[in-house]
C-alpha cells in the first residue's frame, strides 16, 4: 500500500509532465502505424504532394485539436466578443497572454508527429524525390533518366546507389533534419523556461504556492458549485410541485462570473493566486469601506 501511495503521489506531482509524455508516446505510435500500414508513396510525379500531406497535415491536425481539448482558451473565448471594446494595446496583450501558453502546450503533439516522421524518413524520402530542388541537387548535369530514378527511390532503396554525388542520402537528410528540429525545440522550450521565471514577480515558492492554490480552488470550486446548483435546482422543483413562490436565493450575478473567468496574473502591488481570490479580496475591501462609510455618517 505505501507503495502504491507513493507512485499517486509521483503521478500527482509530475502529472504535466508525465501528460506529455503519454501524449508524445500515442503520437509516436500513431506516426508509425500510418507511416508502416496507410502510407504507400506513389513514386511517381506525385512524391511531393503526397509525401508533404502526410508529414503535415496530421500535424496540423493535432494542433487543431490539441486546441480544442485545451479548456484554457474555452475559459477566455466564451463571452469576449458581448463584452466592451478595449483598446488595441491592451486587447493585443490579453490576446498574447491566452494564446502563447496555449499554443506551446498544443504543439506538444504536432511537433512529436514531426519530429518521428523525420527520424522515421518514410514521408521526407517520398516528397523530397518529387522535389525540383532536390532533382537540381541530385541530377545536375546526369543522365536524363535519373529524375525517373529519382521518383522511384522510395520504393526501391537500391536507386539510392545508381545516383552517383557526393549529396547525403534523402534519408540520412531527413533523420539530420529531424534531429535539428529536437534540439531546436529543447533549446527553445528551455530559454522560455528561464526567461519567464526569470522575468517572474514572485519567488519560486510563492509560484509553487500559486500553482498548489490554484489546484485545491478548482476542487473546491467544483464542489461548491455543485451544492449550489443542487440547492438551487432543489428550489425551483418545489416551487413547481408546490405552486409556491420562490424563496429568495443568493446567486453571483452576471458581472461577478464575468469577473471570475477573466485572466489573473501577479501583480507587483497585489498578489492574488487566481481570480476567485482576487475577487474575493476586492469584494471585502469594498464591504469594509461601505462599514467605514456608514460609521462616519452615525457620527
Amino acid at each position: 500500500m505505501n507503495r502504491l501511495r507513493e507512485a499517486l503521489d509521483f503521478c500527482i506531482r509530475h502529472q504535466t509532465i508525465l501528460g506529455y509524455s503519454a501524449v508524445s508516446l500515442l503520437t509516436a505510435a500513431s506516426e508509425h502505424i500510418f507511416s508502416s500500414v496507410v502510407f504507400k508513396c506513389p513514386c511517381n510525379s506525385g512524391n511531393m504532394v503526397y509525401g508533404s500531406f502526410f508529414l503535415l497535415v496530421p500535424a496540423f491536425i493535432l494542433l487543431l485539436l490539441g486546441y480544442m481539448v485545451n479548456t484554457r482558451i474555452w475559459h477566455q473565448l466564451t463571452g469576449s466578443c458581448s463584452q466592451k471594446k478595449c483598446s488595441a494595446s491592451e486587447s493585443c496583450a490579453h490576446f498574447c497572454q491566452v494564446l502563447v501558453p496555449v499554443t506551446a502546450r498544443a504543439l506538444v503533439a504536432p511537433l512529436t508527429w514531426i519530429a518521428v516522421a523525420l527520424l522515421g524518413a518514410n514521408f521526407y524520402e517520398c516528397a523530397a524525390s518529387g522535389s525540383s530542388l532536390i532533382e537540381r541537387l541530385f541530377c545536375k548535369d546526369k543522365d536524363p533518366g535519373c529524375r525517373e530514378k529519382l521518383f522511384k527511390i522510395p520504393c526501391d532503396a537500391e536507386l539510392s546507389a545508381q545516383i552517383p554525388g557526393d549529396r547525403l542520402s534523402l534519408q540520412a537528410q531527413s533523420q539530420l533534419i529531424g534531429w535539428f528540429l529536437i534540439a531546436g525545440i529543447t533549446t527553445v522550450a528551455l530559454i522560455s523556461k528561464c526567461v519567464s521565471r526569470c522575468c517572474s514577480s514572485v519567488s519560486y515558492l510563492q509560484h509553487k504556492f500559486q500553482k498548489i492554490y490554484s489546484k485545491e480552488e478548482r476542487e473546491v470550486f467544483e464542489i461548491k458549485a455543485k451544492e449550489h446548483a443542487a440547492k438551487l435546482a432543489e428550489r425551483n422543483t418545489n416551487c413547481f410541485f408546490t405552486t409556491t413562490d420562490p424563496a429568495p436565493f443568493p446567486t453571483p450575478s452576471k458581472e461577478e462570473w464575468r469577473k471570475i473567468s477573466l485572466l489573473c496574473t501577479f501583480d507587483s502591488q497585489e498578489v492574488y493566486y487566481d481570480t476567485i481570490h482576487k475577487h474575493a479580496s476586492e469584494k471585502g475591501g469594498q464591504s469594509a469601506k461601505s462599514v467605514e462609510e456608514d460609521k462616519n455618517r452615525t457620527v
